[in-house]
């Protein structure tokens, strides 16, 4: 039975997109059968950064209406056969997405993955709290500053009461932080919040911390997922907090700012 994850934040453009796209790619390569969903109608992008916007036809919400099929709607990744996704509509309103459509559609899928991604739109709407209502586990994402991480604490208290198990009275969700865009230079200069600071603030163990790095932007923009660059921070970042996530012990990386060599000192570098 496939697990659901919720990738979610309180506050857009926090990374949430990048990260449900690194994080099911990380999934996918080491070989678990994995499925992103963007709940985000009206607005999609999840597409963009998977780099497979011009090879979609249906979306969720025509799975939703019976108006096409999964096999229609699904996209499967050119680079990896493990990874597939189901697109958001551009041209209908959150509205759309209903508890009991969205569950028959997770329902479908839960046989033919290990995995089932839920890109959640920002905020605590109707499109957010409906991309959270089946989750299992649910990565909270967030930026190292205070508007941010505040909104964050709203999303947890979301999880909380609006889940479906907190509803039924199951096992709560099991939360896990990921801490995006994170400079330790800045940190250090008092400009952002410390990995210890928002762990504090929101009480929930730290998954992954992604670094402030160029290269984010860019493989967005061209459509392939920073996890797949060897040579990028940012890359190593979302394969530990993927290898992490599968339950291995990874010390976490880039929270420090790296002290320089004698040799470095001395020729300023």
């Amino acid at each position: 039975m496939a697990e659901i994850i919720v990738v979610t934040s309180g506050k857009g453009g926090v990374g949430k997109t990048t990260t449900s796209a690194n994080f099911a790619m990380g999934l996918a390569q080491r070989g678990h059968r994995t499925v992103v969903i963007d709940f985000d109608v009206g607005l999609r992008n999840l597409d963009l950064v998977l780099g497979c916007e011009r090879r979609v036809v249906y979306d969720f919400v025509n799975v939703i209406h019976g108006e096409a099929t999964l096999k229609q709607a699904l996209i499967r990744d050119k680079r990896n056969d493990h990874l597939h996704v189901l697109p958001a509509s551009q041209t209908r309103d959150k509205e759309a997405l209903t508890v009991e459509g969205v569950g028959q559609v997770l329902e479908a899928l839960a046989s033919d993955f290990d995995y089932i991604i839920c890109d959640s739109p920002a905020g605590i709407e109707h499109g957010a709290v409906t991309a959270l209502y089946y989750a299992d586990r649910a990565l909270v994402v967030t930026n190292p500053e205070v508007s941010s991480v505040r909104d964050s604490d709203r999303i947890l208290g979301i999880l909380a009461a609006k889940s479906r198990r907190a509803i039924e009275g199951g096992e709560p969700v099991r939360e896990h932080l990921v801490l995006t865009r994170y400079s330790p230079q800045r940190v250090q200069r008092g400009e952002m919040l410390s990995v210890g600071d928002v762990g504090e603030i929101l009480g929930i163990p730290l998954l992954g911390v992604i670094p402030e790095s160029p290269a984010v932007l860019q493989a967005s923009n061209e459509g392939v997922p920073v996890v797949l660059d060897e040579g990028s921070d940012a890359g190593h970042a979302y394969r530990d907090l993927v290898g992490r996530f599968l339950g291995e012990e990874r010390a976490h990386r880039f929270i420090e700012v790296e002290r320089k060599g004698l040799l470095g000192r001395l020729l300023g570098r």
